[in-house]
């Protein structure tokens, strides 16, 4: 064993049996009846293989976002790495303790309280009640409940339950963190803080983290390296950016989509700069093109499109109505797009979203959050110093204003450095 492994996996499979006997009965007598029928009958069910042949190592103090489609095998991983379910074939070794957040409420009794539940949690993890006394103060003020901390947690609610749970999984000391989607239960703020959280435990602990999401610049931020699961395999282990790119291609966009429309409409193609893709890098002050296809099944209301920008925090950058010169609301059939042209892209360099959406005097008919996701990329502009940094690396702000910079009044010209033994010294201005 390599003294430097959190986890080891080999040969993983997980099967479930899917009946396709069962019927639901509105009285006991004609229930009776058909188990007893069903006994002269051979079972009718197909096996589903949510794991199939998965292994793969993980190295103390890496932090591995797990991406795939749903149904990718994603959170039945998690839940055999956490013990909660058992595996049908392989191995599964754990070096460490293991803190798991899967779904809202797991580990919480609905009849005690929050103060109960920390206790009790942290006994199932395996602390000892003088370990929990000692984190007790640091969970509560991480989770923001102390007002209802002796209220049964079953009037909690969703965002509550999330709260403390992670509070109790983050605090009581795992080598290995295993949290799920559940994350995006709770607020933006406290998304964040969880987020913030778990870079500590990595960094500054040593702690390993595993993280599932769809929200992939979440998983590019935070995480070094990537799993990608497709139909129960494993598809791709390496950094996180390799594994994100991965699946970008093997991710029909428009397949997983999770557009809302009030009628028939859907989107059929995305399209960057001519190129049929949701997921692209432009230069930084290049133009860029997008372009957005519909199919409408009727006729649509008069309506006019939308496209929303915003960074990776949800912050919005801005909103686009069209056509621009003048806002008009105008029906449309069959098969018809929208081509959104930026002739500079400002936006400094990082990762951006961009919503699209119909609009009538009603309000929203169509919507397509964060349908297309762009990385802009430094360049060295001609004569400047150096090249403009990502945004996370600098302080340059999020944008470059179109803007015209001079000066007036006499200027001083500076001479150049005089050499004395060596050593460069400037020489005076007259």
């Amino acid at each position: 064993m390599s003294s430097d492994l959190a986890l080891s996996v080999r040969g993983l499979s997980k099967e479930y049996r899917i009946s396709h006997m069962s019927q639901r009965h509105n009285r006991v007598t004609d229930a009776a009846v058909a188990a007893v029928k069903n006994l002269f009958r051979p079972p009718e069910y197909e096996t589903f293989r949510a794991l199939d042949d998965v292994s793969f190592d993980i190295r103390k103090g890496d932090v591995v976002g797990i991406v795939g489609r749903n149904g990718a095998g994603k959170s039945t991983l998690l839940k055999v790495l956490s013990r909660i379910t058992e595996p049908t074939t392989g191995e599964v070794k754990l070096y460490g303790k293991v803190g798991s957040l899967l779904e809202v409420g797991t580990g919480f009794h609905p009849e005690l309280t929050g103060r109960e539940n920390i206790y009790l949690n942290g006994s199932i993890l395996g602390m000892r009640k003088r370990e929990i006394d000692r984190q007790f103060d640091a969970i509560v003020d991480f989770a923001e409940v102390e007002r209802f901390l002796d209220t049964p947690v079953k009037r909690y609610s969703s965002g509550m339950y999330v709260r403390l749970a992670f509070a109790v999984a983050a605090h009581l000391n795992p080598e290995i963190l295993i949290v799920d989607e559940v994350l995006a239960v709770g607020d933006t703020q406290f998304q964040n803080k969880c987020l913030g959280k778990m870079r500590d435990v990595s960094s500054q602990d040593g702690k390993t983290v595993l993280f599932v999401s769809h929200n992939t610049a979440v998983v590019k931020s935070l995480c070094n390296k990537g799993l990608l699961l497709a139909n129960g395999r494993l598809a791709l282990q390496g950094s996180a950016q390799e594994v994100l790119d991965e699946y970008a291609k093997r991710s029909p966009v428009l397949s997983e989509l999770a557009y809302k429309s009030r009628i028939g409409l859907r989107l059929v193609e995305l399209r960057i700069d001519g190129m049929e893709t949701s997921v692209s890098s432009v230069d930084f002050l290049q133009p860029v093109e997008i372009e957005v296809v519909l199919e409408a099944d009727e006729p649509t209301p008069s309506c006019v499109p939308m496209f929303r920008w915003h960074d990776a925090n949800r912050l919005k950058l801005s909103e686009i109505w069209g056509p621009e010169e003048v806002v008009d609301f105008q029906r449309y059939d069959g098969r018809f797009s929208f081509r959104l042209t930026l002739d500079s892209m400002n936006l400094l360099p990082g990762r951006y979203f961009i919503d699209f959406g119909l609009y009538d005097t009603g309000g929203e008919i169509f919507s397509a959050p964060e349908c297309v996701e762009l990385d802009v990329q430094p360049v060295a502009l001609p004569g400047a110093p150096r090249a403009y940094p990502r945004v996370h690396e600098g302080h340059h702000g999020l944008l470059r204003l179109s803007s015209r910079l001079t000066s007036s009044g006499e200027m001083m010209q500076r001479p150049a450095a005089t050499i004395t033994k060596g050593v460069a010294a400037p020489a005076l201005m007259k």
